[in-house]
């Protein structure tokens, strides 16, 4: 079952008593700064001792990092079935990857029990199920909070059932199958009427 580190109850709650503080993670980096013929490596632990699991091309680009460790010297990154660490020396951001009113083309979003996913392209949320024909959302409004860096998307939308809401949020998140890591989670009703889905999100392209 997809375990969900943070309730969405609470996220409304803490919203309601105070604002959030500034979020950058998740963000998505390009690797800077490594010699052509070189990599950047992905260690097992945030340290320049650990044990190297992967590496990352001198000229990778839309590397997904989750979070921050302590010292914020290294970035917690999503590498085959699992998670490393990468030395953000190396990483230049690209920006805030979801501005207001809009939400990034790359954001895509799933679940389990039932399986289901969803991507975002060109204004619109394109939905499957194995419990539900595919359909397409169309974002009406992605309402952000007005505070700087702050990721929470109230996203009013309308398909073929009717108006469509999600709420996304930042909190860690597991897809119940693997040891990946998001720094994204999501609800969504696909209709008034649907029930409350419940998942992650990652602003890496689908």
């Amino acid at each position: 079952m997809l375990r969900l580190m943070q309730s969405v109850v609470v996220s409304v709650v803490l919203a309601s008593a105070a604002p959030l503080s500034a979020q950058e993670y998740p963000q998505l980096f390009n690797v800077i700064d490594v010699a052509s013929d070189d990599v950047l490596n992905i260690r097992q632990e945030p340290s320049a001792s650990s044990d190297v699991i992967g590496t990352f091309a001198p000229d990778a680009t839309g590397v997904e990092v989750i979070m921050l460790n302590n010292t914020l010297r290294w970035g917690l990154v999503n590498h085959n079935e699992g998670t490393g660490w990468v030395f953000m020396r190396y990483m230049q951001g690209q920006g805030q990857p979801i501005d207001h009113y809009n939400m990034p083309v790359g954001l895509s979003c799933f679940g389990t029990e039932p399986f289901w996913s969803l991507y975002s392209e060109d204004g619109i949320w394109h939905y499957d199920s194995l419990n539900d024909p595919p359909a397409e959302l169309e974002i009406d409004i992605a309402q952000d909070s007005g505070i700087a860096q702050d990721f929470r998307r109230m996203v009013r939308l309308t398909g073929p059932d009717g108006p469509a809401t999600a709420f996304i949020y930042p909190a860690a998140c597991n897809d119940g199958m693997s040891d990946l890591a998001f720094g994204l989670s999501i609800s969504l009703m696909t209709g008034p009427s649907a029930p409350m889905l419940n998942g992650c999100c990652s602003l890496s392209a689908k």
